[in-house]
């Protein structure tokens, strides 16, 4: 009977990861709003650079003087980071990354601001309540990335 609930959890879990897959898959990056990134929702499964304080606030890119470069450089590193950009305009960029193990899809959005001196970022899981840290984690690898690629 224990190993007959046991399957019965298991068939469960691997029912509701895939469900939440497949509806991650179906959505689309937030988008600027009023030329923003948009705001992070109360849970926290998301980072943005341009609302703080808050616990989902995260540093941005900082470009200096060399913000055409520094855009340049931003694209690459998500790029080989494995985001699948799929939005990319003269100050915006929109990518995504899918989680190793049921490929939920997060969204990652860069905003070029050239008076600031900065590329604001949003990193945020399109489903679910918590991620376990992996948006923070995500934009701070690519923050070290970027630094890298800025001294080359």
């Amino acid at each position: 009977m224990a190993l007959y609930i046991v399957i019965a959890v298991l068939l469960l879990f691997l029912a509701t990861g895939m469900t939440l897959s497949w509806i991650s898959h179906a959505g689309e990056p937030p988008g600027l709003l009023a030329g923003h990134l948009r705001a992070c929702p109360a849970t926290p499964n998301c980072v943005c650079s341009e609302y703080s304080p808050g616990a989902a606030f995260i540093e941005p890119l900082y470009t200096g003087a060399e913000s055409a470069t520094a855009w340049r450089r931003a694209q690459s590193v998500v790029s080989e980071m494995g985001g699948k950009i799929s939005r990319l305009e003269k100050t915006y960029l929109a990518a995504t990354f899918a989680s190793p193990f049921f490929r939920f899809v997060d969204d990652v959005e860069l905003r070029l601001d050239t008076t600031a001196g900065v590329i604001h970022i949003r990193s945020a899981s399109r489903v679910g309540y918590s991620d376990l840290g992996a948006n923070r984690k995500r934009v701070e690898l690519l923050r070290a990335l970027f630094s890298v690629a800025m001294q080359q």
